[in-house]
């Protein structure tokens, strides 16, 4: 019988505060974006000061790249715990409802189709790197695999459909529908989905 170590009560707590670290970090990106965004800044939404920040990430590079490692992790997660019986449009569409809902609370900064220096961070980053690859290796075979059960036009080039699909996950109106239509955040979702599989018919 193999016994799992437990951590320290000083691990778990350093664990919970890097946790907490990459919440603010997210906040505050999705708020400020990258080239604004202070290490200050992060610091001050967690209460801590900026050298116990740099106990855990050494710069706003890393906490980035870190963060966005965090929110990759999570939708990998999300796919991998989809019903296997799911066809390949409902499993697109749920991992695109998942994106969103994350989006709505604040938890999905799109820094990457907005800023070309942390595109050229990432793309240094191997961590990163072999999530996005692994991330887009299952969404094009699951849009593959739509195409060929006619759910998903033939016509289309199959790189036209996914990163189309990549765009709803940041498309402006979301924020332009939660601040400014009556409607709850249910509603945006079940709107926007609706949207992106069925167009405007």
């Amino acid at each position: 019988m193999s016994i799992i170590p437990k951590l320290s009560f000083k691990n778990q707590a350093f664990k919970l505060r890097e946790h907490a670290i990459l919440d603010a970090a997210t906040a505050v990106l999705s708020s400020k974006g990258y080239d604004l965004m202070t290490m200050d800044d992060v610091a001050g939404a967690v209460g801590i000061s900026k050298p116990s920040l740099y106990k855990h990430f050494k710069s706003k590079e890393e906490l980035v790249g870190e963060a966005l490692i965090r929110l990759l992790d999570g939708a990998l997660e999300y796919v991998a715990a989809l019903d296997p019986g799911l066809g390949p449009v409902d499993k697109l569409s749920a991992l695109l409802e998942w994106a969103l809902r994350v989006r709505l609370d604040g938890g999905l900064p799109f820094l990457p189709s907005t800023s070309p220096h942390v595109r050229e961070m990432l793309i240094r980053n191997v961590k990163y790197m072999l999530r996005v690859v692994k991330l887009n290796r299952q969404l094009e075979g699951m849009v593959k695999q739509a195409q060929q059960q006619g759910l998903l036009d033939r016509e289309l080039p199959t790189d036209v459909i996914l990163f189309s699909y990549y765009a709803r996950t940041c498309d402006p109106a979301v924020e332009y529908l939660q601040k400014y239509s009556k409607m709850a955040d249910e509603d945006i979702v079940r709107h926007m989905l609706k949207v992106a599989f069925d167009g405007f018919r």
